[in-house]
């Protein structure tokens, strides 16, 4: 495992301001149910039962139809900033992929990924919020990813994400508490082809209703499907794939000033919790094989 490819984005952190962002609802089962929000997507036909909800934009770098909030630069590899007004934050520990995008005709053809890591897609708990997305960016450092980004091989069964397993903690008062249940990355819903499937399908076709919108507008920066100049159009995406199911601990506790919120994307080979709990409760080195994330909550 220690041959396994990364790159590391610790110095060059900026390079990903061009790369338009976007998570995963409902794609682990319980977590929207802990999260207060499954009734948001009461309304919203899937193709099947444990089918994702909908995939919802954290950033949207060209400015065109986007809401003007999702144009602000989210991520930090260091802190969250607490939102202005608000008490109800919540790390969301989730993988993340960074795909490449192919384009035809103005249409999404095909999406493959190149890395994964470590992701804190931090979210707001509050009702009344017309579409996820607002939940999500309030601004600088109000979410985070690893700069450690570990290559995928071929991203089909049997390949290096097979082994790899997410956890997540809150570093409280010199204390140490499991956030998230350590779950296998695949226990996602859909993984794999079938989420590759599905995330072309939502990135051409995903309608503005309900709590979702429409990908494709934001995209093309057009209104108007199919009249796009393909040069112009991201060639990458980064999509946090999906937040696991809370401990009893993350599920009743919001974060607050002080706390440190750790995301572990990890080989199940190489640690048991265990193992991994001391080596994040002592701030330990950990090899290169795994993707970590510290955030401090700051005023």
């Amino acid at each position: 495992m220690e041959s396994l490819k990364y790159i590391d984005f610790e110095k060059s952190f900026d390079a990903l301001k061009n790369i338009p962002s976007f998570g995963v609802a409902g794609n682990f089962t319980g977590h929207l149910e802990q999260a207060g929000e499954a009734r948001d997507f009461a309304n919203m036909k899937t193709e099947s039962a444990n089918a994702p909800k909908a995939l919802f934009p954290t950033y949207i770098p060209n400015k065109g139809p986007a809401p003007e909030f999702l144009q602000m630069y989210p991520f930090d590899c260091e802190k969250i900033i607490f939102p202005k007004n608000e008490e109800k934050i919540q790390i969301e520990p989730e993988c993340a992929i960074l795909c490449d995008l192919i384009w035809e005709n103005g249409f999404v053809e095909k999406v493959t990924p190149q890395y994964f890591f470590a992701s804190n897609d931090c979210s707001i708990r509050k009702d009344g919020a017309r579409k996820i997305s607002e939940k999500k960016n309030w601004g600088e450092s109000s979410k985070g990813i690893s700069t450690h980004f570990l290559k995928t091989d071929n991203f089909l069964p049997g390949g290096v994400m097979d082994g790899y397993r997410i956890a997540s903690f809150l570093l409280r008062d010199g204390q140490i508490f499991d956030y998230g249940e350590d779950s296998r990355v695949m226990d996602y819903s859909y993984f794999y082809g079938q989420l590759l499937d599905w995330i072309k399908n939502k990135l051409n076709n995903q309608a503005d209703e309900g709590p979702a919108e429409n990908l494709h507008e934001y995209l093309t920066g057009n209104k108007e499907k199919g009249l796009v100049m393909e040069q112009n159009l991201p060639s990458q995406v980064l999509i946090s794939i999906g937040a696991t199911r809370y401990t009893a601990f993350g599920e009743s506790n919001f974060l607050k000033t002080g706390d440190e919120a750790v995301v572990v994307v990890y080989p199940e080979a190489e640690f048991s919790h265990e193992e991994l709990s001391a080596y994040i409760a002592k701030k330990a080195a950990l090899p290169k094989t795994v993707s970590c994330l510290y955030q401090k909550i700051v005023v």
